[in-house]
């Protein structure tokens, strides 16, 4: 994402709040009818239908002000075609955990907790921390077993579809039942100061029973023009997940930790123009991390940079580019098309689709410290091999043995360089740490 574009994004959003003050103030409790505190199932069901009927009324200009207080309400608010409004979340809204009885679409699958599309010039905001609570553990049920319950049939707690020009900032996003944050096909977003928080346990790491809050991705995002920065992700998953379709964006100044900061994965679409920088990822589970899927028709990612990120005792690997290693079925270690039990269970297979193409892909500056494991998996197909992979500065403290020994790395069909003291160099690399210009 340029600069001056997100100069020009800046400054029309400044102009647009100039104008906001002409519109109507809607207060959730006072003209909406919502009831605080109250968590009983009319209440809930009350406070849900009092939100969708609200969001109904909106009209450009006006400012939706939820109080300071906590709102129990079930999932299924949805809206659409909403113009130049505010969302003031100075409370709490607080989704349902009677998954028996949560709204679907079509009898079978769940609607979302919170859903907008075709919406432009929206802002949410609060001048404290207004918090989406997706209470998320009715959802994960009882670790390892609640996945093979439910799946992936579970409320996203945020979503925004085919939208422009939107502004996220102050918020909490607290225990989703399944993706977080999921805004897709957008044209200028921009997320600071916001927090997501999804965990099992108080532990400051990622246990087996935290990870087993399967699904919980944090700020997840296609489209174009996506300014992501100032913020803290702490989840069982990708933290950040750059998915299909997606060019022209920025992440910076983000602590992060779960499953990486991460694009993909990606199927028969192209990614690029994609820049990580100057993030701190404290016990995080993966690092960076890049991943296709299995696809028949042929996808890109290219034109990447990860720029000064710290990376303090990871528990898996630190780097990973190839394959997605995910688990998308009730056979957990199925290769689809990386198994997640690769390569601790004999058998277990990872492969790497050869319709994926890497083209200039840049890691600089980046420090892991500690890692428990070996340092990483680079892993192109033969027949397409990754293409013009740079490390700079690339240097690992005290690489991990395991799985990989003195190679460090699972490296195989890349066209990668290593300079400006990267160490460990990657099997496959040229190493051009000693040439000198």
């Amino acid at each position: 994402l340029a600069q001056e574009k997100i100069g020009q994004l800046t400054t029309m959003r400044a102009v647009w709040l100039a104008t906001v003050a002409s519109g109507k103030v809607w207060d959730l409790e006072i003209d909406g009818g919502a009831v605080p505190e109250a968590s009983d199932s009319e209440t809930q069901w009350a406070n849900g239908a009092a939100l969708n009927a609200t969001l109904t009324k909106l009209q450009p200009n006006d400012i939706l002000v939820i109080p300071n207080k906590t709102y129990h309400l079930m999932g299924g608010i949805q809206a659409a075609g909403l113009e130049s409004v505010v969302f003031q979340l100075e409370g709490t809204l607080s989704f349902s955990t009677d998954t028996k009885n949560w709204p679907t679409k079509d009898g079978s699958r769940v609607h979302e907790c919170f859903y907008l599309e075709n919406v432009e010039n929206v802002t949410f905001t609060s001048s404290g921390k207004g918090t989406f609570e997706g209470n998320g553990a009715t959802w994960w049920g009882i670790p390892g077993v609640g996945y093979l319950e439910r799946a992936e049939n579970r409320p996203k707690l945020f979503e925004i579809a085919n939208s422009r020009n939107i502004l996220v900032e102050n918020l909490l996003f607290h225990n989703s039942p399944y993706w977080t944050f999921w805004v897709h096909g957008v044209d200028g977003l921009e997320v600071r100061h916001t927090d997501i928080d999804v965990r099992r346990t108080t532990e400051d790491s990622h246990s087996v029973i935290d990870l087993t809050a399967f699904n919980t991705d944090g700020f997840d995002v296609t489209g174009k023009n996506v300014w992501i920065h100032d913020c803290n992700v702490w989840n069982q998953d990708d933290c950040i997940a750059v998915k299909d379709n997606a060019e022209n964006m920025i992440f910076e100044r983000i602590n992060a930790s779960g499953v990486g900061l991460t694009i993909g994965s990606i199927g028969g679409t192209t990614v690029r123009n994609i820049t990580f920088r100057d993030c701190h990822m404290h016990h995080t589970y993966k690092g960076i991390y890049m991943k296709f899927r299995d696809s028949d028709q042929p996808g890109v990612i290219e034109d990447i940079l990860y720029e000064n990120i710290v990376i303090d005792e990871p528990s898996q690997w630190a780097i990973w580019m190839g394959p997605a290693q995910q688990s998308d079925s009730r056979s957990l270690c199925a290769a689809h098309p990386c198994s997640i039990c690769w390569p601790t269970l004999p058998g277990a297979q990872c492969n790497a689709p050869v319709s994926g193409s890497y083209r200039n892909i840049t890691l600089r500056n980046v420090v892991v410290n500690n890692p428990k494991t070996s340092p990483g998996v680079l892993l192109g197909n033969s027949s397409n091999p990754m293409q013009n992979v740079v490390f700079d500065g690339v240097k690992i403290n005290n690489p991990g043995q395991k799985p990989w020994g003195d190679s460090f790395y699972k490296c195989d069909a890349i066209e990668g360089v290593a300079m400006g003291g990267t160490f460990p160099v990657p099997p496959c690399f040229k190493d051009a740490n000693q040439v000198l210009v």
